[in-house]
Formats: C-alpha cells, structure tokens, sequence
C-alpha cells in the first residue's frame, strides 16, 4: 500500500511539474504552447558580401561569406574546393583553406585535404542576418586583452 501511495504521489509531482513548466518555462517558442506546433520562423536572410568576418576567438573556424545553396560536399565531390584548393585560389582569389585541412591524424601533411578536414558545414557556416534568440554578454578575445592590460595598467 506504502509503494502504491509513494508512486501515486510521484506521478503527481510529474504532473505538477509540467503544469508548472507550461505555464512558467521560458522558450524560444513565447506564443506557442510546448504541446502544439506553431508558425515556423522565417528562414534568415544569408549574407552574400564576400568579405570575410572577423573571428571572436583563436581556432574559430571562419564563417562563409557567400551562399552555398546547391554547393554539392559529399564523398564524391565537394564544390568549395573549385575555389579554396591551392591549384585554384590563383584564379579564384579566395582563401586557400587552412594548412591544418591537409594533414592526417599523425599530424602527417598529404598532399590533397584530408578526409577529415573535407566535410567544410561540419564547421564552416553562412554568416546571417538573423537576430540572437537569446540575450548574450560574450565579448572578443581582444576586448578581454584590452581589459586585462587596462587593468594592468591601473594597478
């Protein structure tokens, strides 16, 4: 009777809970409740300057700063190549990809990118226009290195 009672009481904590959650969760979703599906966002409006963005820390890989709708990337082919391989970026004048893409998991350089480094979305993304779906403080490696040396610099 005791373990019956305990799992009543535990169904209806759950219950509660996500009647709590329902009512009080904040989403990214404010107009829709969690149990129904609402009106799909509009899909942001990719960035086609071609200037390259700057990056917010050290390693991160470079944004894309063009479309790339219908670019094939598969083990067939991958069309970002036509552009970044060393034998194109002659006539292309883009960015050849980075030397880290030609070597192995030896640390080893080949010849061609590896297949590792390949798949280019893996990491590389188009640059939007969408507006952040939440608030966010982050700030640059160099504006944190401008505060620590004015800090420094005080003392």
């Amino acid at each position: 009777m005791k373990r019956i009672a305990m799992s009543l009481f535990a169904v209806a904590s759950l219950l509660a809970a996500a009647a709590f959650a329902q009512e009080n969760v904040s989403t990214l979703r404010p107009t829709t409740p969690l149990a129904e599906n609402g009106p799909a966002a509009p899909m942001p409006k990719v960035e086609n300057t071609d200037i390259r963005q700057v990056r917010n820390y050290p390693e991160q890989p470079p944004l894309i700063p063009h479309k790339i709708d219908n670019y094939q990337v598969d083990k067939n082919s991958n069309k970002c190549l036509t552009c970044h391989s060393r034998a194109a970026i002659g006539d292309s004048q883009a960015p050849m990809v980075s030397i880290t893409h030609f070597m192995n998991r030896d640390n080893q350089f080949l010849a061609s990118v590896t297949p590792r480094r390949y798949f280019c979305n893996q990491c590389h993304v188009v640059q939007t226009d969408a507006k952040p779906l939440v608030e966010n403080d982050f700030v640059d490696v160099d504006t944190v290195l401008e505060y620590v040396k004015s800090k420094e610099e005080a003392n």
